[in-house]
């Protein structure tokens, strides 16, 4: 158990799948991943691996660049960017029944009227279900007509963003590709979004240990000079 500056216990709890190029989802067009072995303890005297890979590969994050021209760079971001309050919206039934799910206006009304306003600048995390899905083709979930993910509405986005609830700063988090709906080949609220100055939080995994209300994240990831974002370690401290 850590403790934070004024002595109050946390439980850190990673947010993040492990890579593997075995069971990785990769949306589709982004550039393979691989893990290849580059030195060995017994020919070299270490161990080293060679990693391939896109900046949005397996749990990651976005930078504002990643889809608006003259948007922040990974490397151009504040670090208090990277430390955001929390909050968790369930929809885990709702995507049960229709992949295509879109969160709406009346989903965050309804979710402040059972826990309370939403933090300024916080970090809002859309609770699917797809991390259950990881390496499996059910995560993509693609057919004749597209990928099937839940995902924000822009109404909703907007609202949070005119709101105040986004803050200065804020993101959105997902268990799926993207805070986008996969049927948005328009990529309409990571337009949104990234247009605000706003981060995404992409791929998250273990979301059951991250309370509805009252922790934070702390998302981490190699700062590439002109990055897109980061593949990262996101944890949450509760």
């Amino acid at each position: 158990m850590q403790r934070n500056s004024f002595g109050t216990p946390h439980r850190i709890v990673s947010l993040s799948h492990v890579n593997d190029p075995a069971s990785t989802p990769i949306f589709p067009g982004d550039p393979e991943f691989a893990l290849e072995t580059a030195t060995t303890v017994e020919a070299d005297g270490y161990y080293l691996q060679y990693v391939k890979q896109g900046e949005h590969t397996g749990t990651h994050w976005g930078a504002p660049a990643h889809f608006e021209l003259g948007g922040l760079t990974a490397d151009q971001l504040d670090p208090a960017d990277l430390y955001l309050p929390a909050v968790k919206i369930d929809i885990r039934e709702k995507s049960a029944r229709n992949s295509d799910y879109i969160l709406r206006v009346d989903d965050l009304v309804d979710w402040e009227s059972r826990h309370g306003r939403i933090p300024d600048g916080a970090a809002v995390i859309l609770w699917t279900g797809w991390e259950s899905r990881w390496g499996t083709d059910l995560y993509a979930n693609i057919d004749a007509s597209g990928i099937h993910q839940p995902g924000f509405g822009v109404d909703a986005v907007r609202w949070l963003l005119d709101s105040g609830r986004l803050g200065r700063r804020g993101a959105l988090g997902t268990d799926t590709f993207g805070p986008d709906a996969g049927s948005d080949d328009s990529y309409a609220v990571s337009t949104l979004l990234y247009g605000a100055h706003r981060i995404s939080l992409e791929n998250l995994a273990n979301l059951s240990a991250l309370p509805t209300t009252g922790a934070h994240v702390l998302v981490g990831g190699t700062v590439n000079r002109g990055g897109s974002g980061s593949p990262a370690t996101v944890y949450a401290l509760i």
